[in-house]
């Protein structure tokens, strides 16, 4: 059984040699496609089953691509069309891991993520990437 399992293994390796993979569109494709399935399963409704399989088989597609360079280009442009959300969600995150003792800013010159202690009082912040001072309460 292990002998096959490897087997199994290694020809899956080769066939997806030179193939995209799963890149950040290809994850939400995948993850559009269960939500849809799911809406499907609970409604009854054919359009979320017409959802479900665009957004299946262009996962599907995605990943097993062998034009490496424009699956890259689009998933950039993916990055960089969701790059403020996603920000905000890692923002989210953290100040959520910290709440009782740190507080996060984001610098509104240049964007960038600051940390500071809880509890100091209201404190000028000064951003260490640009420089720009701020007036906050911790």
């Amino acid at each position: 059984m292990k002998q096959f399992l490897y087997r199994l293994r290694q020809m899956i390796v080769v066939a997806m040699r030179s193939r995209n993979g799963q890149d950040a569109l290809a994850w939400l494709s995948y993850v559009l496609a269960l939500v849809a399935f799911l809406l499907y399963t609970l409604l009854r409704n054919y359009l979320f089953y017409i959802l479900f399989l665009v957004f299946a088989i262009y996962a599907l597609f995605r990943s097993f691509s062998k034009n490496i360079p424009k699956r890259y280009q689009e998933n950039q442009k993916f990055l960089q069309l969701t790059a403020k959300p996603r920000k905000r969600l890692k923002l989210l995150r953290l100040q959520w891991k910290d709440r009782k003792t740190h507080r996060y800013f984001i610098c509104g010159v240049c964007g960038q993520m600051i940390r500071v202690p809880k509890g100091k009082g209201s404190i000028e912040v000064r951003c260490p990437k640009c420089g720009a001072t701020a007036q906050k309460r911790t």
